[in-house]
């Protein structure tokens, strides 16, 4: 969640959390801020918030992308673990097993495959390599289990970019309604003076 400028120490427990993700800070005294070194005007303030604003939008697409990543992988490392256990059962009968593979986009060729106790894996990098059933087995159940880390991590950085999108539209809309206070009171001051 967002932090306000006096209680930036709960802020470095989020930022371990969610790592490579700036928290952004929400502006409780929107006179206070304005006074700092580097806000001298509005529209300078205006221009750093929607530059993280944006980097906020970015942060979000890569994390997205990612997320669709996963989610088409963690189906097909389970379907391989199921032809895996299939395998398993399979691997002390003589018997050979019938089975249909992909050879293009629809189109599938009918296989007779006689009992193994070895698969191949493909590793990525156009990488294959054999291993024993039992070890493909533990390999693919480490890595869905990984995956499946990796995308609850990512769907809570992606809830925690929401919160930062919400606290930096929230800043901007603070500063730019203190600067419209600002200019009608300056209006009205010098419209005084003249009258």
């Amino acid at each position: 969640m967002a932090t306000t400028i006096e209680s930036g120490n709960a802020g470095a427990a989020n930022k371990k959390k969610h790592l490579g993700i700036p928290e952004a800070i929400f502006v409780e005294d929107v006179d206070a801020f304005m006074k700092q070194p580097g806000n001298d005007t509005a529209d300078s303030v205006l221009r750093k918030l929607d530059e993280q604003y944006q980097k906020y939008k970015y942060m979000e697409l890569n994390l997205s992308q990612k997320k669709l990543r996963l989610k088409s992988q963690i189906p097909q490392i389970k379907q391989t673990l199921e032809i895996l256990r299939h395998m398993q059962k399979k691997k002390d009968t003589t018997d050979p097993m019938e089975t249909h593979f992909l050879l293009a986009d629809n189109v599938y060729c009918k296989a007779s495959v006689p009992p193994t106790d070895k698969v191949c894996l493909w590793l990525g990098a156009n990488v294959m390599l054999e291993y024993d059933i039992d070890e493909a087995q533990a390999l693919l159940e480490k890595n869905l289990g990984t995956a499946s880390r990796n995308l609850e991590s990512l769907e809570d950085d992606l809830d925690f970019l929401r919160d930062q999108f919400t606290t930096t539209e929230v800043n901007m809309a603070r500063v730019y309604n203190w600067d419209v206070k600002r200019r009608s009171k300056d209006n009205l001051l010098k419209s005084a003076e003249q009258s």
